[in-house]
């Protein structure tokens, strides 16, 4: 497969996260010259906005902005980056270091605008204690999910992905009963059965894949993160398009048939960015979508 490997490995036990905005045009060639000699698809995984790919000169199929949602109760806001960058390991230190060694590459074409650190809490918890990606896709079925098959050169093995950061109130979650907490997620967080009579504002019931037309399947690999006393998810979704995800975000916020999901109770988006992850080919990133694939 030509794909960037971390997308389909499990989540490792520690990640960093950088999103980029263009800050000189100009020296965008020679930085992504030095992106291309760092990214391995592994230990790092990267991800193109769309305006990265215009000052390109070209674009990709199927890449938009992220939509924005406001309604009572919640905010569901698009904040566009042009590179994203997951950093992949199990030592805070070396991630520190390869993510500056990245920076100092990328400039001065490219500004960091954010960074997040995150972890793997327990068996792949969320830090509510319910367990993540319950349905995530494996296997063939996985890669029928979130990579591109069959696409002209430079586009076949590549991958969409969305991520957001949400912010967890985790003193409004704990005050609820835990009954209430498990109608809210719509799994049981002893043993992470299903229940089936959750109210239609389950979590569970407004994602489930299988329920769409067509069916809404993504891989997450999403983890925590905590820094100072707020903390909550990196939610990170790949698919062959973003169709899938964008109809689940679709009827979380009520646009199906009004009713919001309960998620919206205790915690909130405060990010949302949508990425076109390129292949690899001979062990580098593939560019060769683009007219100038020497880049």
């Amino acid at each position: 497969m030509n794909n960037q490997a971390g997308i389909l490995e499990p989540v490792p036990r520690l990640a960093r996260y950088q999103f980029y905005s263009i800050n000189q045009v100009d020296h965008c060639p020679e930085a992504l010259d030095g992106l291309l000699r760092q990214a391995d698809g592994d230990l790092l995984v990267v991800g193109f906005g769309e305006s990265l790919l215009r000052s390109m000169g070209g674009e990709v199929e199927g890449l938009r902005l992220f939509p924005s949602y406001h309604g009572p109760g919640y905010s569901v806001p698009s904040t566009p980056a042009a590179l994203w960058c997951w950093f992949r390991g199990d030592d805070r230190g070396e991630l520190l270091h390869r993510s500056r060694t990245l920076q100092q590459a990328l400039a001065p074409a490219f500004r960091l605008e954010k960074t997040i650190d995150a972890f793997r809490y327990g068996t792949g918890l969320d830090l509510t204690g319910y367990e993540d990606g319950t349905e995530n896709p494996k296997g063939a079925e996985a890669i029928e999910a979130a990579i591109v098959r069959g696409g002209a050169r430079g586009l076949d093995g590549s991958s969409f992905v969305a991520v957001q950061q949400w912010v967890h109130d985790l003193d409004r979650f704990e005050s609820l009963s835990g009954e209430r907490q498990d109608h809210s997620i719509g799994r049981r967080k002893t043993g992470n059965t299903e229940i089936e009579d959750a109210p239609e504002s389950a979590h569970v019931k407004r994602t489930a894949q299988e329920s769409f037309d067509p069916e809404a399947i993504v891989v997450r690999r999403s983890m925590p993160w905590a820094e100072g006393d707020q903390a909550g998810l990196v939610f990170v979704a790949f698919g062959r398009s973003l169709d899938a995800f964008e109809a689940q975000l679709t009827r979380m916020t009520g646009g199906e048939d009004g009713i919001v999901d309960a998620l919206f109770d205790f915690t909130q988006p405060v990010t949302g960015s949508y990425f076109w992850c390129p292949p690899m080919k001979e062990g580098k990133l593939d560019l060769g979508l683009f007219e100038n694939p020497e880049l």
